[in-house]
């Protein structure tokens, strides 16, 4: 039907469907100019650095979560009210405020020196300490900042939300999984972290991490989220989390790959710095696994080498890379994204979902675990 037959409201619908991520990006763009204009009227150093917040969510980013969020609120049949459609927009994109929380911490934990092509946030303020030759260690005061910042961005997110102008009601029903996927990446997190200390290279604690870290925290607790917010039956929440739990563990096992694999044009970040960083995700730990089942000794020096070592050069990475896949773990890995792409699919097309959620959906599962994203 064409735009001018059309009513308001879904004109305003149609208009967001066609592309969550621009609109998105546009909410936060409003809603960051506004706080940062009140932490001006606190103190110039503060509006500094919470420009410095504005400009990291800005810069980039995918808007995952808000676009899953809002295919969940469609497939709960919403769509139909103006007011609505603006409402849960803010809403949704409250969710990558809680991205920025969880990106500006975990480049601090990593000890990531880039994020999307610029200094990673502790990196930005030591530079700032080194520049205007402030006393103490630059590096202390870059990692405080961004626990800062990071928290700074986490109250934001609770404070759009609430402020979006949902319904009390709706409000209510969306709060279960706005606290459950708070909660769950937290716990990813750490233990990812504890995982590190201990040495873990077992598939299953990298699995684990995957799900909650990712999986649940990406994909499934924003469907979640916005269903609820819709006010969707029982059953729609059901099959949503079932396709998301399927899909967030397929995104995140591609996330791995390209860690290792990827275009640095393309992730934003060296080539192999998942290896630099230490992280033992599902390809490394195959890695290891098939290492010793095959009795492979120079594979597992050159993995448990590689793991973890800051000045992993170019050529080591490819080394990495030639042993991952030989070893069989590439493909393994591969193996685990079809098969839970497939059971994903399985579970939205058992589902009565309404269009064009279904379908947007379908497409969303083919782009987030892409080979060449």
């Amino acid at each position: 039907m064409p735009l001018d037959n059309l009513s308001a409201e879904a004109e305003a619908t149609l208009t967001v469907d066609h592309d969550v991520a621009e609109h998105v990006s546009r909410t936060l763009a409003d809603y960051l100019r506004i706080r940062v204009q009140e932490c001006a009227e606190l103190d110039p150093a503060i509006s500094e650095a919470a420009e410095a917040v504005s400009e990291f969510v800005l810069r980039g980013g995918k808007r995952l979560r808000p676009t899953f969020a809002w295919w969940g609120w469609r497939a709960a049949g919403r769509g139909d009210r103006g007011e609505e459609v603006a409402s849960m927009l803010r809403a949704a994109s409250a969710l990558e405020l809680i991205q920025t929380c969880a990106l500006i911490h975990d480049d601090l934990i990593d000890g990531s020196d880039t994020r999307r092509g610029s200094p990673t946030v502790h990196v930005r303020f030591a530079g700032t300490h080194r520049d205007n030759g402030y006393s103490g260690d630059p590096e202390r005061f870059g990692l405080a900042a961004a626990v800062l910042l990071g928290d700074l961005a986490l109250s934001w997110a609770d404070d759009m939300l609430h402020s979006a102008g949902l319904a009390q009601r709706a409000l209510a029903r969306g709060l279960e999984a706005w606290q459950a996927m708070r909660t769950e990446v937290l716990a990813g997190q750490y233990l990812d972290m504890l995982g590190q200390a201990r040495a873990d290279e077992s598939p299953e604690t990298a699995l684990r991490i995957d799900e909650l870290k990712s999986a649940s925290y990406t994909v499934e607790r924003p469907l979640q989220f916005g269903a609820q917010v819709g006010g969707a039956e029982a059953d729609t929440v059901s099959t949503l989390r079932r396709f998301g739990a399927d899909i967030g563990v397929a995104f995140q096992l591609r996330d791995d790959l390209l860690g290792v694999f990827g275009d640095p044009e393309i992730t934003g970040k060296p080539a192999g710095d998942d290896l630099r960083e230490g992280k033992r995700t599902v390809l490394v730990a195959e890695g290891m696994l098939r290492a010793g089942r095959q009795h492979d000794e120079a594979a597992s020096r050159l993995l448990n080498s590689a793991l973890g070592d800051p000045e992993l050069t170019r050529s080591r990475v490819e080394l990495v890379q030639e042993a991952l896949t030989r070893l069989g773990a590439v493909d393994a890995v591969e193996r685990r994204i079809d098969d839970l792409t497939e059971s994903a699919m399985s579970a939205l097309h058992g589902g009565e979902l309404a269009e064009p959620a279904a379908t947007r959906l379908e497409e969303l599962a083919i782009t987030v675990t892409d080979r060449n994203r």
